[in-house]
């Protein structure tokens, strides 16, 4: 498939400043029906994504958090097709910590490809062309990332709202495998990729997320060298379910 990852970054970067915007002053809160909240800063990022995806790729379909309602129906034959989270880590971004992101994969035959990370308060870009991931500082050139090498200690990086017990009892069963557990926490998509760029060796999700939350974050972890398997077995993520919920999962090396 031929596509232009620069593009691509350029569209998420829009999206975040759009999302900054909003970010620096009040903005107000709706919530979905399933309790989940909502912000103008969703919606506006969704817009510049859409437009951006449309005016340079329009033979692609889309589908994001906020255009949920397309049946699978509609687009269980779709291949390939854009999938993204205008503003994954809403709540964090309603607590204002900085820790959420703008995210756009390209899937293909069910496994993200191509996938960019915005973090818009830091101006920070992972991304994967497909073939290596990379991490870009503001306007700094790229950096290629790669997985850590196993060693005698293991860092986790786990959710700041989702540690729950059965993420504490994974944790434990690491010990058997390491001298030393240390953990560190954020929210989003960030997650998966401290584990691309070697800043934490695994990370746990045992807990609800949908295909939007992990495929462009899933596509820089693939190409760092790393995998993002169902909990408790070796098999990947699979995108364009008819439930577009994922398992439980584990990004590991």
């Amino acid at each position: 498939m031929n596509i232009d990852i620069e593009i691509i970054k350029k569209i998420a970067k829009e999206a975040g400043d759009k999302i900054l915007e909003i970010y620096d002053k009040d903005f107000s809160i709706e919530y979905k029906n399933d309790a989940s909240p909502l912000t103008e800063a969703d919606l506006a990022s969704n817009d510049v994504i859409i437009k951006g995806l449309s005016e340079n790729y329009s033979d692609i379909p889309v589908l994001s958090e906020e255009s949920k309602n397309i049946s699978y129906e509609d687009r269980k034959d779709w291949n390939p097709f854009w999938l993204i989270d205008p503003l994954d880590g809403t709540k964090e971004f309603i607590k204002k910590n900085g820790e959420f992101t703008v995210n756009i994969a390209l899937i293909e035959n069910g496994t993200p490809t191509i996938g960019a990370v915005y973090v818009p308060v830091k101006d920070t870009m992972y991304y994967s062309d497909g073939e290596k991931s990379f991490k870009q500082v503001g306007t700094e050139e790229p950096v290629q990332i790669k997985l850590k090498e196993k060693g005698s200690k293991c860092v986790v990086v786990a959710s700041r709202s989702h540690l729950n017990e059965e993420t504490e009892k994974f944790i434990e069963d690491l010990k058997k495998d390491y001298d030393e557990i240390d953990m560190i926490s954020s929210g989003s998509s960030i997650k998966l990729c401290l584990v691309a760029e070697g800043s934490a060796d695994v990370y746990p999700r045992i807990a609800l997320t949908s295909e939007w939350d992990t495929g462009a974050a899933h596509a820089v972890v693939k190409t760092a060298g790393g995998r993002v398997i169902q909990f408790g077995t070796n098999k990947e993520l699979e995108y364009n379910k008819e439930d577009i919920l994922n398992p439980f999962f584990v990004v590991c090396r």
